[in-house]
């Protein structure tokens, strides 16, 4: 009792439940954006892969700057339903209206000037919208306890709903097309894509377990070790092999990749900890204000892989929008099944809102300015190192994934996409794992460090 006055509060698994089923809820958006969007504005819509691509980098530059303003403006206020939690409810509305709209059924039938424009306002008010919901969710965690093993326990919880929400989007929106569309379902196409996702429903339930026995950077080694062994077979098997004919090996290898890429679901457990370390230099705690800067980071990753896969493929002649394995053109297929998706995540993030006790908040008494945002940003190393961590394994999580279902049908392709669907499934990603592993050696904040400025902070407090 004592430590939970002091703050280090033991939360209930309700509460830690209520708190992963925003993730949840999330995925089953910004999964359904990073994996199929650019397909259904190839495909169904039939704008160049070139614009698309072109499109999803200038979003994510304009999210650099909108983002910031978002964390700024929620860090420098309080709402009566909660600092953090009333975005939840009331940003969840706007934002399944927005998901849904974003495929609508009779936009295929639109001139292509309207397409484009269509596409353009749809995708950049999803992602307005998203980050209204997103960057006050990362900051609940902050303000659930200061207890590293809680912090570790909702990281863990989070990210097996984060995954519980790929694994749906990836092989349930293929396959919900299928249905919808009343064609035949590519089961193999639906596995390779899902299956990487596997290792954080064994991994993150032990992470408390993992971490006691390697330490915290230990972990972080052991598992981008494995991703990497990985991503060196299933180039391998691409380069020497018949796909097709070491169709169990390819699946290993593909779940020895899922643990790799699983460092960057654990990279959300290091933002309480750079918040911590802001409040016990400043005394504000800029939770808001560091979390819109990792989702910034995020996105970052993200933009860069949607933008260069395709452009590149495109140069090599590779038509994303003509290949084999492209989904269903049914329009109304599309829509169906995103308005579902985004249906039961209103229903999720209602879920969290009522989960979720905020137990740590602190409104700095005068608004932070700009200057001092960036002035801090200068200041802190660790967010500084956090942000290219964030950068770099997430590019590495999605540089593969507008081309990621091509490589079940390699002996389809010339040798020379071959070769490129080969580098951006597996030698890039592997690459970007060593610079991960490069950046976390450096990383400074350790656990009894964190515990001991905690105390400080909660001792300074109570005085």
């Amino acid at each position: 009792m004592e430590n939970q006055e002091k703050g280090f509060y033991k939360l209930s698994w309700l509460q830690r439940i209520g708190f992963g089923s925003g993730d949840l809820a999330q995925n089953l958006i910004f999964q359904t954006v990073a994996t199929f969007l650019m397909i259904y504005l190839c495909t169904v819509l039939k704008i160049s892969p070139v614009f698309v691509s072109g499109l999803i980098l200038a979003v994510r530059l304009f999210d650099c700057i909108w983002s910031p303003i978002v964390g700024r403006y929620i860090d420098n206020h309080n709402p009566r339903l909660g600092k953090y939690r009333t975005y939840l409810l009331y940003g969840g509305i706007p934002l399944t209206i927005a998901a849904c709209c974003l495929m609508l059924p009779f936009a295929a039938e639109w001139s292509m000037t309207m397409r484009i424009i269509y596409a353009t306002v749809s995708y950049v008010v999803l992602s307005m919208i998203y980050s209204v919901v997103n960057i006050p969710y990362g900051s609940i965690m902050a303000s659930m306890t200061r207890d590293n093993n809680e912090v570790l326990i909702l990281t863990s919880t989070r990210m097996v709903c984060a995954n519980i929400g790929q694994i749906v989007v990836q092989a349930g929106f293929p396959i919900g097309l299928a249905i919808v569309a009343g064609v035949a379902i590519d089961w193999n196409q639906a596995v390779f894509m899902a299956i990487g996702t596997i290792p954080a429903f064994i991994i993150l339930p032990l992470l408390p377990v993992l971490k006691r026995l390697l330490g915290k950077k230990g972990l972080y080694y052991v598992l981008l070790s494995i991703g990497f062994v990985g991503f060196i077979a299933l180039y391998a098997i691409g380069k020497f092999f018949d796909v097709n004919e070491c169709n169990t090996i390819v699946q290993i290898a593909k779940v020895m990749t899922g643990v790799g890429l699983l460092v960057g679901s654990l990279m959300w457990a290091l933002v309480p900890e750079v918040i911590t370390e802001a409040e016990y230099r400043t005394g504000n705690r800029p939770a808001a204000t560091v979390n819109a800067l990792a989702g910034v980071a995020f996105k970052a990753g993200f933009s860069i892989a949607g933008w260069i896969t395709p452009l590149v493929m495109g140069w090599l002649g590779f038509n994303l929008a003509e290949e084999v394995s492209a989904l269903s053109g049914d329009a109304n297929a599309w829509f169906v099944v995103i308005s579902v998706f985004a249906l039961a995540g209103f229903v999720l993030l209602t879920l969290c809102f009522l989960g979720c006790k905020e137990n740590i908040v602190t409104t700095p008494e005068k608004p932070a300015t700009y200057a001092e945002m960036f002035k801090e940003f200068k200041a802190n190393k660790c967010l500084q190192l956090m942000l290219c961590i964030f950068v770099v394994v997430f590019l590495a999580s999605f540089i593969s994934a507008p081309v990621n279902a091509y490589y079940t049908k390699l002996a389809e392709y010339s040798e020379t996409v071959k070769e490129a669907i080969l580098w951006f499934t597996t030698i890039i990603p592997a690459i970007l794992l060593i610079v991960v592993g490069c950046l976390i050696y450096r990383y400074p904040l350790t656990d009894e460090y964190l515990d001991q400025i905690n105390r400080e902070i909660e001792e300074k407090n109570n005085k």
